[in-house]
């Protein structure tokens, strides 16, 4: 196995992880709504949905989209279309103790299905491996980037939901955490431009 590209590729999967995208954005509104035990299975969904994806993607799933291109734009709209939903359910989130007591937050499967709609997941999964060739058997190096993403992905995404839990006392006033749930959405749905510009 090649050392430097394995650090490489543990270096671009931490950074896929913890920086902002539609994933992160949702896990720190479910963290501050819905605290961080209630996100737990959201979480665990994104982290281990992606991690699949990247495992059948890997074992050929790409193929698919080269024989029939036309799935690519298809899935690209469906994904923004999903992006905007979630943005507007964040966006007409109750108060903190509406949330905890009635709204529930996205389950694991949800999460975990997400992820195949996801822009970035995409992008993410596709760059690992292609670009960071840790060995030169390919079926190897997907198992290597399989198993790095799922070490480095609870960690990244986790901070998300950590830091959105720990605002939930700053933001218990409701008019501070509609902003704060609107700017979220908000968020979530200028993301899905650059989605809708490459189509």
């Amino acid at each position: 196995m090649r050392v430097d590209i394995f650090w490489a590729l543990t270096v671009f999967c931490f950074v896929g992880a913890i920086t902002p995208g539609p994933n992160n954005l949702m896990l720190m509104a479910s963290g501050l709504n819905f605290g961080v035990r209630r996100t737990l299975p959201h979480l665990m969904g994104v982290v281990l949905g992606f991690t699949f994806m990247i495992l059948v993607v890997g074992a050929g799933l790409g193929a698919i989209f080269t024989q029939l291109p036309f799935l690519l734009p298809v899935l690209r709209y469906v994904g923004a279309a999903y992006m905007l939903w979630l943005a507007w359910r964040i966006a007409f989130s109750g108060p903190l103790s509406e949330a905890a007591s009635g709204r529930r937050p996205l389950g694991f499967f949800g999460a975990a299905g997400f992820q195949w709609v996801n822009p970035k997941a995409w992008v993410l999964a596709i760059g690992a491996l292609t670009a960071y060739p840790v060995s030169d058997s390919y079926a190897q190096t997907v198992l290597v980037v399989t198993a790095v993403d799922a070490v480095v992905g609870l960690p990244g995404s986790g901070f998300w939901a950590l830091f959105g839990a720990s605002m939930r006392r700053f933001l218990g006033n409701p008019r501070i955490l509609r902003a704060f749930n609107v700017a979220m959405a908000l968020l979530l749905a200028a993301s899905v431009v650059p989605v809708l510009m490459e189509g």
